[in-house]
């Protein structure tokens, strides 16, 4: 009997899901330190809201720069100079004594490390070394990466708090994404750059002239919207239904347990499946998993169920969308677009958080908010259905 060698590509397939892993494990884990390090600084939910709103935003704009630089100077030197800036940004939220730090700390460097060690830069790594036959099962399987993260990390996170008070917390989870420094190492190279090929601009000019690609980042925002509100909002939202912290890190937990399948069965449906139309029930079925949280009493159970149905449906977006701007726009300059879609994601992430923050402190509770994400959630389904996923012809070279 003989052992078949592996395919050369699948260490950069689980190198780079386990680097998500790590940083989206750790960022799920930002709601379970509001009520603490309020309590101790006398922070209000509208201070986290709007550190939280700065980092998705910074995280957004990054994103383009940091796929700017993967795609001119290699994806592990950009990876590496995520890890570090996150690894300092989670220090320096533990050294924060005023509003400003944090800003700057959770806003600010944390923001630009997540833009360097998270979607727009992994999973264009990943598609370019993936065989086509292979590839949309790949990037859902990378995708997943984050869901199990956050799935395994919040829970830790809880423990740790628990444990070692929210600062020892915070000098453990720095530790973790700064495990993406020499791991980065074997994500690296770039895109091949054959001669006579189309410049950066003229690919950003195509896409931008493009109606389908107007219709992916509006679309993405509404997911932004709906995952940064969620994760930042509902273990304060379970609290004061009258459930305990454990139950609101194990709500968040299963949201990321549930998405490992939904992100791998989203990457293989869009290799058999029209990505657009599977992205449009994607954001159509999130809006049934809110009706379903505000219409039945709040339980436990209430809450496990909700976050199941939001887990299937919670980061499959991701494949779907990074999948169509390989498929329409090319694999080139991947990494760029996919960034500046990523910008979408984050105004609408933006918003979400500072919108939760903003509703709660006005009138006491996140009702606004909810019915805001369930008519976000159809607009979305609607914006997705006009993309024409035919593949462009690459623009004339300068």
């Amino acid at each position: 009997m003989t052992i078949q060698a592996q395919p050369p590509y699948l260490r950069t397939l689980y190198i780079g899901a386990f680097i998500v892993l790590l940083s989206l494990g750790v960022r799920a884990t930002f709601g379970l330190f509001m009520q603490p390090m309020g309590l101790e600084h006398g922070w209000g939910r509208d201070v986290f809201s709007l550190a939280f709103a700065i980092q998705n935003l910074v995280w957004g704009v990054g994103a383009i720069f940091m796929g700017m630089l993967a795609d001119r100077w290699g994806a592990g030197r950009t990876i590496a100079l995520g890890a570090a800036l996150y690894a300092l940004g989670m220090i320096g939220v533990r050294l924060s004594s005023d509003e400003m730090s944090l800003y700057l700390t959770a806003g600010l460097l944390v923001g630009l490390g997540q833009a360097g060690t998270t979607f727009p830069v992994i999973l264009p790594v990943v598609a370019r070394a993936v065989p086509p036959a292979y590839r949309s099962t790949a990037m859902g399987i990378a995708s997943a990466g984050g869901s199990l993260g956050q799935f395994a990390i919040v829970p830790t996170g809880q423990l740790l708090i628990s444990t070692m008070d929210w600062t020892g917390a915070l000098w453990v989870l720095s530790m973790f994404v700064a495990a993406g420094l020499p791991l980065a190492v074997f994500l690296k190279g770039r895109p091949d750059s054959p001669a006579g090929t189309h410049s950066l601009g003229s690919a950003i000019r195509q896409a931008l002239a493009h109606r389908s690609f107007h219709f992916l980042f509006w679309s993405y925002a509404v997911c932004g919207f709906h995952t940064a509100f969620i994760t930042l909002h509902l273990p304060a939202y379970l609290a004061d239904g009258g459930l305990t912290a454990a139950n609101g890190a194990m709500a968040i937990a299963l949201i990321g347990l549930f998405n490992v399948a939904g992100c791998i069965y989203a990457g293989k449906l869009g290799g058999r499946y029209s990505k657009k139309t599977l992205l449009a029930a994607v954001y159509f079925l999130r809006a049934f998993g809110i009706i379903f949280l505000l219409a039945v009493p709040l339980t436990p159970l209430v809450a496990y169920v909700f976050a199941a149905w939001m887990g299937l449906f919670w980061l499959g977006t991701v494949p779907l969308t990074q999948g169509l701007i390989g498929q329409i726009y090319g694999l080139r300059y991947a990494a760029t677009l996919s960034g500046i879609a990523f910008l979408g994601h984050q105004v609408g992430s933006f918003i979400g958080v500072w919108m939760g923050g903003y509703v709660y402190q006005a009138t006491g509770g996140y009702t606004m908010v909810w019915w805001t994400g369930i008519v976000l959630a159809v607009v979305a389904a609607v914006l997705c259905l006009p993309i024409k996923e035919q593949t462009l012809a690459a623009p004339a070279a300068a």
